[in-house]
């Protein structure tokens, strides 16, 4: 098998209001809401996709926080497989945003809602953030050496809308930190073929908006 696939898979919508344990990553604690109620029922959505997906021989892989880590157990339940956890797939840290609601952040920076409205991208702006070249290479190396541990499989990755920017932003050469912002379990993947990598799709959530097509 030559010709493979990479979904990179971001996670269903979180509970805002979560107020409970960080999760301790080597840059500080991270913010680990579960899913939502809605986000249960796009994760339910995104697995009745998967099922009936050409996806054979494949692996599962997630970030370890619990919105995508979720996530990616509604489907591996279903289809009898595990998910193998990576600590390196975790989204970037926000260092003093972390947690915060936004209200309390554009108190902390005005200029936030500025960038938003014309899409510039705002981690960079929090403090104590991970650099955005350093959080590339991680994800980079990390997704990397999933890809090529299983040179025989296709492989799925749950993880965040910051790590699916990393990864496609480099393999597009774009700099910036945000370049697209992937809807809750949106489908984003990535044809693998030796050692190149080649986008095939991003931001796909038809099995949101059209169900039917996957039942």
């Amino acid at each position: 098998m030559t010709d493979r696939v990479l979904y990179l898979i971001r996670h269903g919508q979180s509970d805002f209001g979560w107020q409970g344990e960080r999760w301790p990553s080597a840059r500080g604690e991270q913010w680990d809401p579960p899913l939502s109620e809605r986000g249960a029922e796009q994760a339910a959505l995104l697995a009745g996709r998967l099922l009936v997906m050409d996806l054979e021989p494949f692996v599962v892989y997630s970030s370890p926080l619990r919105r995508a880590n979720e996530t990616a157990e509604v489907f591996a339940r279903l289809a009898g497989t595990d998910v193998k956890v990576d600590d390196e797939l975790v989204e970037a840290h926000i260092g003093g945003w972390e947690g915060k609601p936004f209200e309390e952040i554009i108190g902390s920076d005005p200029d936030v809602v500025q960038h938003i409205r014309n899409q510039r991208a705002i981690w960079h702006r929090a403090p104590g953030a991970e650099g955005g070249d350093g959080f590339r290479t991680r994800v980079r190396t990390a997704v990397d050496a999933i890809v090529d541990g299983h040179p025989d499989a296709n492989v799925l990755v749950f993880a965040h809308g910051g790590v699916i920017n990393a990864y496609v932003g480099d393999l597009l050469g774009l700099r910036q930190e945000m370049f697209f912002l992937p809807e809750n379990t949106s489908l984003n993947s990535v044809d693998i073929d030796g050692e190149t990598r080649t986008v095939r799709f991003l931001n796909d959530v038809l099995h949101l908006t059209d169900p039917l097509f996957f039942e």
